[in-house]
């Protein structure tokens, strides 16, 4: 099922649920019930509630948007490091040139396919990508520069494909879920103490009060789905994505 179909079928269920139970709770009120009369500390907890909570899902949206940044900040840095490489052994002889180029080609297209799926379905890079990542490594360290030029050229690539690794291991810890259990719990603990607060104001069954109730219940539900849909930033509708990869090094892995 689509995300932004699971998305539009939460928020309308929580608008039906208040609207159901705000209607249930007013045919079952006493006669005598006088809505307008509600106590100032009633209305003085809801408001603080409202503002900490507010606070709350601020400081989980940011976080998991800096999380998703993050991520895709290493597979930018990642990218740029292996097209450095490409480009740079252009001064050595053909066949060593051609060999450190076909195997970081290698590397890039098992990254944009078959590790990108992995990342998203089991939350971790590949073995098989370490492995050809380490071949890169090989090509480069292994060789013996022949000339001074190339000899100049030779550290400048190592520091790049060292840059690779290390943005390839900071990609490899940002697969998983950012957001702890306990949060989410503090997340949905809290919606449901400010959804239900609505009820201790005694809102009334008129339209204007249950359309305001039924959009508020909604906004709570939209901004806990985005901090989900953050929450791992390669498995789900706004993941990272491989776009710089492909940018880089075009035709490979389409």
């Amino acid at each position: 099922m689509p995300e932004w179909l699971v998305l539009t079928l939460a928020m309308l269920a929580v608008c039906v649920v208040v609207v159901v139970i705000t209607l249930v709770r007013h045919r079952a009120a006493p006669d005598d019930e006088d809505p307008s009369e509600t106590p100032d500390v009633i209305e003085y907890m809801t408001m603080w509630i409202g503002v900490v909570y507010a606070i709350v899902l601020g400081l989980a949206i940011a976080g998991v948007w800096e999380g998703r940044s993050a991520a895709q900040d290493h597979v930018r840095a990642e990218a740029v490091a292996l097209h450095e490489v490409s480009e740079r052994v252009r001064i050595y002889p053909a066949d060593i040139r051609d060999r450190i180029r076909d195997d970081v080609n290698v590397y890039v297209g098992h990254v944009v396919t078959t590790e990108w799926r992995a990342m998203a379905d089991n939350g971790q890079v590949t073995e098989r990508g370490t492995e050809l990542l380490d071949q890169v490594r090989r090509d480069v360290t292994d060789y013996e520069p022949a000339t001074d030029f190339e000899a100049q050229a030779y550290q400048p690539l190592v520091d790049q494909v060292a840059a690779a690794d290390q943005a390839r291991a900071a990609r490899a810890e940002s697969t998983g879920k950012t957001m702890p259990g306990v949060v989410w719990f503090g997340l949905i603990g809290g919606a449901v103490v400010t959804i239900g607060m609505i009820f201790a104001l005694q809102i009334r069954r008129t339209r204007r009060e249950l359309i305001l109730a039924g959009l508020f219940s909604a906004l709570i539900a939209f901004l806990l789905f985005l901090i989900w849909d953050f929450d791992a930033p390669f498995s789900r509708g706004l993941a990272a994505s491989a776009d710089p990869f492909r940018l880089l090094f075009p035709g490979i892995g389409n």
